[in-house]
């Protein structure tokens, strides 16, 4: 171990305390600021330092901002999701149900899970009163956690469902992996895995905190008396623009145009179109993220330069070894530990894939483990919610609710629904895995 090496750990840790714990509620921006400052201090060339604002997934970061940015001023995202649910009939598993679609269609317009709960928790919260649910009850953490859960998982499925997906693919990319993680290997790795999870989590939610009272008839037909005004020309405008986009992602291989070049694209046509006016950029994109993953996907160059990631794979890469040789244990073992991870790492797991990415090629040489494998156990337990804290997304659902909020016992019979619907569903992923050629 050089001096470099261990100069810089000691500023990755500092790093990483900032990331996790933000102490005197310090935003993630300083962490990453703090890194860059550290790296340059000691030595290090800015390309290195500055390297994760130069690829890819940062210019797809900050148009998929705008996307949410989108659907929240235009109201078409509010539009859609009461659309859903005036086509069900009144009952908790039509609600349930609702929620699912709605989570997909989002995630399908935004990979902005802030938006997607923005959007549907308001609409939950109005159920509740309308069911007349008594606070802290089943039904009333039923309804809100079903919401929240379906405007989390159900897009990871695919690699534009959710802002971790092209930060990954961008870290994979600094790895040496470039052109490994695409739209199509994501879709094929994780989609069918993500739709049985969503599945199971909501059958499960709905055994454990389903409430014996039928959900009067007088409720949801009061919601679906609710009269939308006629759809803007920015609704429609916005609602054509992002359509396209995700049609351009599930034919990338057709069209070979990049990710980035796609959604840079829509954002043009928005302010084209007067979606979005110049007063607005500023305000339609959180900057925070945006520098502190910038500089979270700048690790990967970090650790290679400084010495880090050769350091990381002469200690982790002889540890898996004794699960290594089977795919189910390896597969299991590396999940719980993940899900066991994510009580330390609550910054949406970047660090973590920060850490591990760089070193998959070493583990790829030594076990024959394909790196595309590894993609299911950070998203499994990065959507982890066993406790508020764990999950900013459900902190942000939480604060919404005000006192209408679910209790946290219920939130964690919720976490272990979730838990639980992706032990399962590796019993029917890891055969397809192995199929697929990853083992």
């Amino acid at each position: 171990m050089t001096s470099t090496t261990l100069i810089m750990l000691i500023g990755i840790f500092i790093t990483l305390f900032i990331w996790i714990f933000k102490p005197f509620k310090l935003p993630y921006a300083v962490g990453g600021l703090f890194l860059a400052v550290f790296a340059l201090v000691i030595g290090l060339s800015p390309a290195v330092v500055f390297s994760g604002f130069s690829g890819a997934a940062v210019w797809t970061l900050i148009p998929a901002l705008f996307f949410g940015f989108v659907l929240q001023k235009t109201g078409l995202g509010k539009r859609i999701a009461l659309g859903i649910i005036k086509i069900f009939k009144p009952s908790y598993p039509s609600l349930v149900l609702a929620w699912v679609l709605i989570g997909i269609v989002l995630s399908m317009m935004t990979p902005s899970i802030t938006v997607r709960v923005a959007i549907v928790i308001p609409i939950a919260l109005q159920c509740c009163e309308l069911c007349k649910l008594q606070k802290g009850s089943k039904g009333n953490s039923l309804i809100l956690l079903t919401a929240f859960a379906m405007a989390l998982i159900p897009g990871s499925g695919w690699l534009s469902g959710l802002l971790a997906g092209p930060i990954v693919q961008n870290m994979y990319s600094n790895a040496g992996l470039a052109g490994m993680v695409t739209f199509g290997s994501w879709f094929e790795v994780l989609f069918l895995p993500m739709m049985i999870i969503t599945v199971l989590t909501a059958v499960g939610g709905l055994l454990l905190l389903k409430p014996k009272d039928k959900i009067p008839a007088e409720v949801v037909s009061e919601i679906k008396a609710q009269v939308m005004p006629k759809m803007t020309r920015h609704e429609i405008f916005s609602l054509a623009i992002l359509s396209g986009v995700f049609v351009m992602f599930l034919t990338s291989s057709l069209h070979k145009i990049p990710d980035a070049a796609v959604c840079l694209s829509a954002v043009i046509l928005f302010f084209v179109f007067g979606v979005i006016d110049s007063k607005e950029f500023n305000s339609g994109v959180n900057w925070d993220l945006v520098i502190f993953i910038g500089m979270a996907i700048s690790l990967g160059a970090i650790f290679t330069e400084t010495g880090i990631s050769a350091l990381l794979s002469s200690v982790i890469v002889p540890a898996l070894a004794p699960i290594a040789g089977n795919p189910w244990l390896f597969m299991f073992g590396v999940v719980i530990f993940m899900f066991i991870w994510r009580f330390v790492d609550i910054a949406i797991f970047i660090p973590t894939m920060a850490i591990i990415i760089p070193i998959l090629p070493d583990i790829q040489e030594a076990y024959n483990i394909h790196p595309l494998v590894w993609i299911p156990t950070f998203i499994f337990a990065a959507n982890a919610f066993f406790m508020s804290y764990q999950n900013i997304w459900a902190m942000m659902s939480k604060s919404m609710s005000g006192d209408r909020a679910w209790s946290n016992k219920h939130l964690g019979l919720y976490g272990v629904v979730y838990f639980a619907a992706c032990m399962l569903t590796l019993t029917i992923a890891i055969p397809m895995w192995i199929s697929q050629g990853l083992f």
